[in-house]
């Protein structure tokens, strides 16, 4: 029983992983909102640990280090909503995400890559680590903002 209940449970994980990430959403406007929450989430837990590396929230290894991995693990959940009609709609992404996807996503994976280092930082408990950590994550965020997000 128990081989049986692996093996289907192996063939629904590799079913939901082929399907492509516009098959999570029913309609366009189903992924403009998740994109949207999970970047709302991240922005928030991000936003903790940058008011400390700022000095404007008091540090707390414990919190920063806590806030980082959900702000990481968040970065990595808005992409699947922009897939194709997201561009219309109510929502704030500039027309050239969809004309320039590779550098788009290039730009995600930056931020990715920089987040997973606030991590490591936040993990370590070093303040200054965590300031410079938080400056490039604050960087490639304000970089595709400026050029992919209307204001």
């Amino acid at each position: 029983m128990k081989r049986s209940l692996s093996s289907i449970l192996i063939a629904a994980a590799a079913l939901a992983t082929a399907l492509p990430a516009a098959a999570q959403f029913a309609k366009p406007e189903d992924a403009i909102k998740y994109r949207k929450g999970a970047f709302t989430v991240m922005a928030a837990h991000f936003g903790r640990v940058a008011g400390m590396a700022q000095g404007k929230i008091p540090f707390d290894a414990k919190v920063a280090a806590q806030n980082a991995e959900v702000a990481t693990f968040m970065s990595t959940l808005p992409f699947a909503g922009f897939g194709p009609g997201t561009d219309k709609g109510e929502t704030r992404a500039k027309p050239e995400i969809w004309a320039e996807m590779d550098k788009f996503n290039a730009g995600a994976k930056k931020m990715q890559d920089a987040m997973a280092s606030l991590n490591v930082a936040a993990k370590g408990g070093n303040l200054d680590a965590i300031k410079a950590a938080a400056g490039e994550v604050g960087k490639t965020c304000k970089g595709c903002h400026d050029e992919y997000r209307k204001e």
